[in-house]
């Protein structure tokens, strides 16, 4: 069974395909605890769950004919039975994507012959999670994927450019910088990424904060 706290159907709010339609999936519970968490309703050991198979979120998805799956949470990786709804999605013709936090390894579902697309964060300093980061995943990510950095302050913003420099990231996957909201401006790191000519790094707002209300649930 997979544990999910909602479903609903919005736009995507983050990576490449950010704008456009999907089926959002959001699984309970985490293994981090970051400062700018936004979904500390979903991760406590006892958030509200409904216990449902791969087969049952697959039918829910084919009512919906939306093209995109997005799987979130809390942590999606700590659902055991993740692979099989990634396997009957992608064999169906959706495309897959997992928002994922980037502290457990993708290696499970990176190597299957059905792969699903990663948005993986890179915690930064001020989240207070850094020292639990997977860098072993960076050897796994291919051009559709994405890395993600949540940046509270100029020290997150500098430690993401020796992280992307040191990984080469640039030439692996698509990597995006985001504001922690409320806690940093966006003209400020767009003025950073002048100031280091952050060639091929894309700035990126959290879009359902600005369309809705920032504590509404299911957008």
């Amino acid at each position: 069974m997979l544990f999910v706290a909602e479903t609903f159907i919005s736009i995507n709010g983050e990576g490449p395909r950010a704008g456009e339609l999907a089926f959002f999936i959001r699984f309970t519970g985490c293994n981090l605890q970051c400062t700018y968490c936004d979904t500390q309703w979903v991760n406590a050991p006892d958030a509200p769950a409904q216990a449902c198979s791969a087969d049952a979120l697959v039918r829910q998805v084919r009512k919906a004919h939306v093209k995109n799956v997005t799987l979130t949470g809390g942590e999606p990786l700590l659902q055991d039975n993740l692979p099989l709804l990634t396997d009957s999605l992608i064999s169906l013709g959706y495309r897959v994507e997992i928002e994922t936090n980037g502290s457990l390894s993708l290696a499970a579902l990176a190597q299957r012959k059905a792969r699903p697309v990663f948005t993986m964060d890179y915690k930064l300093p001020d989240s207070g999670m850094e020292q639990t980061m997977c860098t072993e995943n960076f050897s796994l990510l291919q051009k559709e994927d994405t890395v993600k950095f949540v940046a509270a302050s100029r020290k997150d913003l500098e430690r993401a450019v020796q992280i992307i420099s040191q990984y080469d990231l640039i030439n692996k996957c698509h990597v995006y910088f985001s504001p922690v909201f409320g806690k940093m401006n966006p003209a400020e790191m767009v003025d950073f990424m002048k100031e280091h000519t952050l060639n091929d790094v894309r700035l990126q707002l959290q879009l359902p904060k600005y369309i809705w209300d920032p504590q509404k649930r299911g957008v």
